[in-house]
């Protein structure tokens, strides 16, 4: 019934018109975002379409006989036309395990998107990799404000959110980035994780170009020194605080906490969900419970995103799925 192929340039404009108007797609779909770091990943994007009509997309790399949701991505997944319902998904992804199949490859690993990211209720293919008899390799805990039924601050933000009023900190948002980056972000996490951030100074840069209206800077400053800051990566249903960060001892003294207050009460009070992003590390199995206190104190509280492998060979138990 569906046809499957892989994502050429000639696809650029059709792709991007079909993401914008898909019913659980989001700008980190765009292959302006995709593509920056091409390099680091070979691309093995799919295209579904039902004759000549163009329903589902499936943004994807390889790496020997796997492909997977792509993982230069935060979440992923099938993106699909918002007529397309829960039988044409099933078959939909049917034909994406047997197109894998036949060309060779034997897993396919699915880095779920939270539905907190969907515009319309679209969780068809967690049933549909039930079907295929997905495995569950990973779980992430991501701190989440549902913005339309808050929780109040606790007493302890509450606290350190008027040490920071009182501390004269002010808050900038900007499009100047290497100062936060050169002077918080990447010294803190070499200090604490021995990291470096996923995106350099000068990505993020060229991609809140491209995207001016989904990627934001907030820097605190203290007298003209930056701080503490973040980095907000913003859908029509979120705002992600893709990066967080501050100096300890302006930490101690309210810095952080004066910042999410602004966000939250002030900057994104219209936004569906507040998302803090995860706080676990080695692949879910480690929560940083420090992390998730901060968090929750702002009223965050946990909503799941799940990694499944399923083996391409079980596209056949699809065929008997539906009655």
């Amino acid at each position: 019934m569906y046809s499957i192929r892989r994502y050429a340039l000639n696809d650029f404009d059709n792709w991007n018109d079909f993401v914008s108007k898909s019913k659980n797609g989001t700008f980190l779909f765009h292959r302006d975002f995709m593509e920056y770091h091409s390099d680091r990943f070979e691309d093995f994007s799919l295209l579904v379409f039902d004759e000549n009509e163009l329903i589902a997309v499936l943004p994807a790399n390889k790496k020997k006989n796997t492909v997977y949701s792509h993982g230069g991505l935060t979440y992923g997944g099938l993106v699909f036309s918002e007529k397309l319902k829960l039988p044409e998904v099933i078959m939909s992804f049917k034909a994406i395990l047997e197109f894998l199949n036949q060309n060779g490859f034997e897993k396919l690993i699915i880095k779920q998107t939270p539905s907190i990211y969907h515009k319309y209720p679209s969780e068809e293919l967690s049933y549909a990799l039930f079907l295929a008899k997905a495995c569950l390799i990973r779980r992430d805990s991501l701190a989440v404000i549902d913005m339309q039924q808050r929780l109040p601050f606790s007493k302890l933000r509450k606290r350190t959110v008027n040490k920071g009023k009182k501390n004269g900190y002010s808050i900038v948002e900007e499009a100047d980035f290497e100062s936060f980056w050169d002077k918080v972000l990447i010294p803190n996490l070499k200090k604490k994780h021995d990291a470096d951030p996923v995106h350099t100074a000068k990505e993020i840069k060229l991609l809140q170009q491209k995207f001016p209206h989904n990627i934001k800077q907030f820097n605190v400053y203290h007298n003209d020194d930056v701080v503490a800051g973040t980095t907000v990566f913003v859908t029509d249903t979120v705002a992600h605080m893709q990066y967080i960060s501050g100096i300890n001892e302006y930490n101690d003294s309210g810095a952080l906490d004066f910042l999410y207050d602004h966000l939250i009460n002030d900057v994104f009070a219209e936004k569906h969900f507040f998302d803090f992003g995860i706080s676990n590390e080695e692949q879910g199995r480690k929560l940083n419970s420090g992390l998730m206190f901060w968090k929750e104190g702002f009223g965050a509280r946990t909503i799941v995103q799940d990694f499944y492998e399923v083996e391409t060979a079980n596209f056949s138990l699809l065929d008997s799925a539906l009655m």
